[in-house]
């Protein structure tokens, strides 16, 4: 390919196109099921999902076949098949469920409704992950325009992957014949270190949520009446939090969901934390005005790529500020989101929590820890020469600057899917979640120029694998 016409065809579509469509999509509440259990009766999953078919359907690519596929019940895939000057295979993958509003948005700004400011477009769902079936095509498109031959192409986009892909693997049952045996899968759903280069995931952290409950009556008695004989189903909880996670520093204790780094994803940790440096940290919205970690970028990135942690995300029994009486609680329970390294077993830890929370319950009260998912991480097999060659050629050629790899501390559960189903494959899990991107938070916004550049990059490697493939000499 020529480099300057691709960029050119890129950006403009990107322009005329891309981002028009985004701001539609953008306005759509297609929250993904768990956080939307009526979205068939809504609707607004198939408004979403036909946008993206329409769009699809009109771009003039060679033989492209597009299709929601149905299974009753589950919510729609988007299935694009695209022939190619050989038979390989390549998967690309997306999905385009969203995360439900959050609060703390900016004046002016809103999770449905699409705003362009200093080039990033603010909406929910834009950068996680609207744009993957846009830049898969502009990909293909880019080729095709030049007469640049590519491999058979499949395009999957999801309805479901914010709730844990639980709808996914029957997709991948239904359609196993006409998908094939991918060697390469390029996956746009994956963050970024900064906006200035490619950077290839390495490794995907698993994901055990569960919820754990105190019941120490049966009804909330006066606080005057009850307290110093009832105990706190609060201070029970604090208790049991202890067994998992030290409070002053954060470090997990169950020791089950640790495991052993391999040497070479240390090596790329000590590289991207080289790169960089302190944004590892300065990325976030903090509180504080001068936020100053005790440990190290490095250390900081194997806590958020490799090692666990816990987050309590939600809390049940505890009154809102305006209706918090003076009466003990009955009970109390906490939503907890372990982050689990990468090659962690998910329903191991799972049961090894609930042993622990479980085993010699604190006096007076009653304990239960139900684990609500469990989803493996993923480690990506060892680069071959030809992809990490291409991916330095897209990135110089592009961005002016080489590709990186990182591990991500969150979870895509479909690559755990494909590890296993194509263990020879090799693996592009890139993205624009990048520096206060903000995905599933407030404010969250895709890196617009990003966005055209990485599209470039995806056209790069997908010319390369056929060249690798076909036994065609890639250029210098």
């Amino acid at each position: 390919m020529d480099k300057d016409k691709t960029a050119s065809f890129v950006n403009g579509l990107w322009d005329d196109s891309i981002i028009p469509e985004l701001c539609d999509y953008i306005a759509i509440p297609n929250k993904s099921p768990h956080f939307d259990p009526d979205w068939e009766a809504n609707g607004h999953m198939e408004k979403a999902v036909r946008q993206l078919e329409a769009w699809c359907k009109d771009q003039p690519i060679k033989d492209m076949k597009v299709e929601i596929v149905r299974i009753e019940g589950r919510t729609p895939l988007l299935f694009v098949d695209i022939p190619g000057a050989s038979d390989d295979v390549v998967l690309l993958y997306g999905h385009y469920d969203k995360q439900p509003e959050f609060s703390g948005w900016e004046p002016e700004l809103a999770p449905w409704k699409a705003t362009i400011r200093d080039g990033k477009l603010y909406g929910r769902g834009g950068a996680d992950d609207g744009y993957a079936v846009f830049g898969s095509l502009t990909a293909i498109r880019a080729m095709q325009e030049q007469g640049v031959p590519h491999a058979h192409c499949v395009v999957l986009i999801e309805g479901c992957e914010e709730s844990g892909s639980f709808d996914l693997p029957y997709y991948i049952e239904r359609l196993e014949d006409r998908i094939g045996s991918p060697d390469l899968v390029v996956c746009l759903d994956a963050e970024c270190g900064n906006y200035d280069q490619l950077w290839c995931t390495t490794s995907l952290r698993g994901n055990l949520t569960g919820t754990l409950r105190v019941d120490v009556m049966t009804e909330g008695v006066h606080s005057g009446s009850a307290g110093g004989v009832v105990p706190s189903s609060f201070r029970v909880l604090r208790q049991l939090l202890s067994r998992l996670e030290n409070e002053s520093t954060g470090r997990v204790e169950a020791e089950a969901l640790w495991v052993d780094i391999p040497e070479h994803r240390i090596e790329q940790a000590k590289l991207a934390a080289e790169t960089l440096g302190e944004s590892v940290y300065r990325k976030y919205p903090w509180a504080v005005t001068d936020p100053s970690p005790g440990e190290s970028p490095y250390e900081l990135m194997l806590n958020n790529t490799w090692r666990p942690t816990l987050s309590i995300t939600g809390a049940d029994g505890l009154p809102a500020l305006v209706d918090a009486g003076n009466v003990q609680l009955p009970y109390t329970t906490l939503k907890l989101s372990f982050r689990l390294p990468p090659t962690c077993d998910a329903d191991r830890a799972a049961a090894d929590v609930k042993a622990l929370l479980e085993a010699d319950t604190p006096p007076l009260s009653r304990v239960s820890f139900e684990a609500d998912a469990a989803m493996a991480g993923w480690n990506a097999p060892p680069v071959a020469d030809w992809l990490a060659a291409s991916m330095q050629r897209a990135s110089q050629a592009f961005f002016g600057k080489p590709s990186m790899y990182m591990g991500t501390g969150g979870t895509i559960p479909f690559m755990g899917m494909l590890g296993e189903r194509f263990p020879d494959a090799q693996f592009l899990i890139t993205g624009l979640l990048g520096p206060n991107s903000n995905a599933h938070g407030p404010n969250e916004f895709l890196h617009i120029d990003t966005g055209k550049r990485l599209t470039a990059c995806v056209a790069q490697v997908l010319e390369d694998h056929y060249k690798e493939k076909t036994g065609v000499k890639a250029a210098a």
